[in-house]
């Protein structure tokens, strides 16, 4: 290959690769908002814990709940 033409491709690549960066770049730094359904997921997650406490604990005392 030239070494005019192998230049040529480098730079093309090196301008594509910034390009793409700096798209991820700005994607990173918008605020990130939780999808409607993964809110939903998260929710129901936590129910299902707290019924799985409850379950657990013998009656009469709760559960300690720590974060």
């Amino acid at each position: 290959m030239h070494a005019d033409l192998h230049l040529r491709l480098h730079r093309l690549r090196a301008e594509e690769l910034h390009r793409a960066a700096a798209e991820a770049a700005r994607s990173r730094t918008a605020p990130h908002r939780p999808a409607p359904a993964l809110a939903l997921r998260v929710q129901l997650g936590w129910k299902l814990v707290e019924w799985g406490l409850r379950i657990a604990t013998p009656t009469g005392r709760p559960a300690p709940l720590t974060a």
